[in-house]
């Protein structure tokens, strides 16, 4: 086991384009969030497991001897990664005291660390003693894979610190990412995780976490695109709750009651997502006005799709009416709704404009990043290596243990 702390981060998600039309077998592109979640490890040898989640307000500590009375329920494993089976589900719940089959987000994110601890553990042997600290930029239950890079962030931590990965960061290197064969490793061990919190998921968002970039989701295959550019975006967060179930049934209900009318639309946007997969690698080799150009009207057509399959919003309506003041081209991303919407930022665009456009949203009663898409998957860094707010944040929980 290492005997040295290290800190990694994942980034969150976003659907570019293709949703809900992905659910009708048509290309959704799925894109990594340069908002992260951040994970610090410390090795010890006090015997204890300390699992802090600040952002649910959650500080816990167990004795390892504790927690092996959990073994029972994960024997040594010596093939690939399965599924939790439902007694180690059952187990679980009544470890950290679910009543009455009600599971809260805290509880789903306690049980996936401790069923990734010790599914780990009984994979590789060990039950380390460490402390972990998560600390997230990604607001929680806002369609931006919040879950997936908890998860991704967590394995990877406990994999390099069992040594079933390496420990990829150079001396003189701030931050670093593990080679593709520990990667699918990472990613095979975070989507169990993601099952713990959300049953059956896709796979796509633990799959953006731990490779980045983009990929491509089509009939369940996942596909990781190659060299795909950072693109600046302003993220708005309309803070309107929705129920993903809800509205996927909703469109296949419409689908169903027209489906001469509504199925050329889902074509549109599968045409849509092709073509922005296109224009991606093309922005690579030639990031040219025109480009940009092309990738804001098919934000705009889109965003008119998506309004006709019934996922629309008026906050979301009025997010792009404010930035559409401003120049600028927004559509919803997710579920729709309500929830998150997405505005492209061109290379050229005036700061002066972003910033008039986020301080109107805001006043809306949004919340708004200025961030990227495109960003690289999980990575460890070195503290120096972590930009100023984040030494921070880190900092000050040095100072709340002490």
């Amino acid at each position: 086991m290492l005997a040295q702390e290290f800190i990694v981060s994942c980034p969150g998600k976003v659907i570019l384009h293709g949703e809900h039309a992905v659910v009708h077998g048509k290309v959704a592109l799925a894109v990594s969030l340069n908002l992260r979640s951040f994970l610090r490890l410390r090795c010890s040898k006090h015997g204890k497991v300390l699992l802090n989640l600040p952002n649910l307000g959650t500080h816990l500590k167990w004795e390892v001897a504790t927690l092996q009375t959990l073994k029972t329920a994960f024997p040594v494993d010596a093939g690939d990664p399965k599924s939790p089976s439902p007694e180690q589900i059952a187990a679980l719940k009544e470890f950290v005291g679910v009543v009455n089959g009600s599971v809260d987000t805290e509880n789903l994110a306690v049980m996936a660390f401790l069923y990734l601890y010790l599914s780990i553990g009984a994979k590789y042997r060990v039950l380390p003693s460490l402390e972990i600290v998560v600390w997230s930029e990604l607001p929680i239950g806002a369609g931006l894979g919040s879950s997936a890079a908890y998860n991704v962030s967590i394995v990877a931590a406990l994999l390099t610190a069992c040594g079933a990965v390496g420990f990829p960061a150079q001396a003189d290197a701030e931050s670093a990412r593990w080679a593709a064969e520990e990667l699918h490793l990472i990613n095979t061990w975070a989507f169990r995780g993601e099952k713990i919190i959300h049953g059956n998921p896709s796979g796509v968002d633990n799959a953006v976490g731990t490779w980045g970039g983009a990929l491509r989701y089509h009939a369940g295959k996942i596909t990781s695109l190659e060299r795909v550019p950072e693109l600046r975006i302003l993220l708005t967060n309309t803070k309107v709750p929705r129920s993903t179930k809800l509205l996927v049934a909703g469109v296949r209900d419409k689908i169903l009651k027209f489906p001469d009318i509504l199925n050329p639309v889902l074509t549109s946007i599968d045409a849509i997502s092709q073509e922005c997969e296109r224009l991606l690698k093309e922005v690579n080799r030639n990031p040219s006005v025109d480009c940009f150009s092309v990738l804001e009207e098919l934000f705009d057509i889109n965003q008119h799709h998506l309004n006709v399959l019934g996922v629309g919003h008026p906050s979301l309506d009025r997010l792009c009416q404010v930035t559409a003041s401003h120049g600028l081209h927004s559509k919803l991303t997710g579920a729709g709704g309500g929830g998150c919407g997405i505005t492209l930022l061109r290379p050229d665009v005036d700061p002066n404009v972003v910033e008039a456009a986020k301080q109107e949203l805001k006043a809306c009663g949004y919340e708004c990043w200025e961030t990227c898409i495109g960003a690289p998957g999980i990575s460890l860094h070195m503290f120096s290596g972590l930009k100023e707010e984040v030494q921070k944040v880190f900092q000050r929980f040095e100072k709340a243990e002490h």
